[in-house]
């Protein structure tokens, strides 16, 4: 690490919010053992934090660890990473617009990767941000037969392109990937893809012939303007932050 790099530290608000952001993951069933989230160096954009390998409801301040978009660990680099930092580092080469990338593996979201013809589409006002398409990534295009984690810069690029201009992208037999403009925004979206997942499931259960009533596109794309983001947050930092 460069002195220039070592004096820009991060500021102390961001990394409360990215620690805080595993716990309350973590407390709403988003991730278990698994799954991690990241965020752009506030000073340094071409720089990404994430913890350390470690279960998300262990991380501390800490554990914290600066990465370039090479996904190298510049800090921390005797400690084990996360070996599919490469999600994280490859969607930031490719969208300057993203702030923060969780990876999970949420069970409710699992089904809409796997089930042939199942499209993962807004059933309630707060899932607007899914109206403009949830794209599934096949491993298998780039990667062949893999343990279908994603382990190398190739395969973290192939699901960054599959993302697109997308907010979320399913990853066949594995989980999926939210990206936000803040750490809030993308933990919203995760939780709420989640809850929607459970939903749409339930819904298809309940309806006559497993037909059910989407949000238009119009409606979507009203309803994921962010505004219910500073809300959720701000009870999720009580819930788990004592803020």
């Amino acid at each position: 690490m460069t002195a220039a790099t070592a004096d820009a530290r991060p500021s102390k608000d961001l990394l409360d919010d990215l620690v805080l952001a595993n716990k309350i993951m973590f407390e709403l069933n988003v991730v278990d053992a698994f799954g991690h989230i990241s965020v752009r160096h506030d000073k340094l954009a071409n720089h990404y934090l994430m913890s350390r390998h470690l279960p998300p409801g262990m991380v501390t301040h800490a554990d914290i660890a600066t990465f370039d978009l090479d996904s190298n660990a510049l800090t921390h680099a005797d400690k084990p990473q996360y070996s599919e930092r490469y999600i994280h580092g490859e969607i930031y080469k490719i969208r300057p617009d993203v702030v923060s990338v969780v990876h999970c593996h949420a069970r409710p979201l699992i089904p809409f990767g796997v089930a042939k013809g199942a499209k993962l589409r807004p059933m309630f006002h707060m899932c607007g941000f899914l109206g403009c398409g949830v794209p599934i990534f096949e491993v298998r295009e780039k990667g062949g037969m893999t343990d279908m984690l994603i382990r190398t810069p190739a395969l973290g690029k192939a699901l960054a392109d599959s993302l697109g201009d997308k907010f979320v992208v399913l990853m066949r037999g594995h989980g999926a990937t939210m990206v936000g403009k803040s750490i809030p925004e993308a933990v919203f979206r995760a939780v709420y893809a989640t809850e929607n997942a459970t939903i749409q499931m339930q819904a298809h259960q309940l309806a006559v012939n497993g037909e059910v009533e989407f949000l238009s596109d119009e409606e979507s794309e009203l309803s994921a303007k962010g505004r219910n983001v500073p809300r959720a947050w701000t009870l999720w930092k009580h819930q788990f932050g004592g803020g």
